[in-house]
């Protein structure tokens, strides 16, 4: 599995954010939340290149940016391996522990129920 920094990953969001893109573009969507350097973004990019995580083409004087990889494929595998290291491949250690604290929303609540429900009902246990 592919690993991101957490500066690749905001890389990855910005290019999941619309692809395939131009440097450029990748740059403008990052200039809002960071405060990094072009030379910075197109060094992030090049690692990401390195790591197979995206692919390019050049276009004339441009490069042309796509992933290998779909945001929700990566954010599933990075979820099973955190809980897998950190609560033995359990979840109700994790949601226990932001109810504990208070963590969790309302809406946060409604919509783990409603996954529980629809799990439930795929499995044949629906109520």
């Amino acid at each position: 599995m592919i690993k991101l920094s957490k500066a690749e990953f905001a890389v990855m969001e910005a290019l999941w954010a619309g692809y395939p893109a131009k440097a450029s573009d990748i740059i403008k969507r990052l200039s809002d939340d960071t405060q990094w350097h072009e030379k910075t973004i197109k060094t992030l990019l090049g690692r990401l290149v390195k790591k197979n995580a995206i692919t390019f083409e050049k276009q004339g004087r441009e490069y042309i940016y796509t992933p290998t990889i779909e945001r929700d494929e990566y954010t599933h595998k990075e979820s099973s391996s955190f809980i897998q290291r950190l609560f033995q491949g359990r979840i109700a250690p994790l949601v226990s522990g932001f109810a504990k604290t208070q963590q969790l929303s309302q809406r946060d609540i409604d919509e783990l129920k409603q996954v529980i429900d629809k799990w439930e009902q795929e499995q044949g246990k629906g109520k």
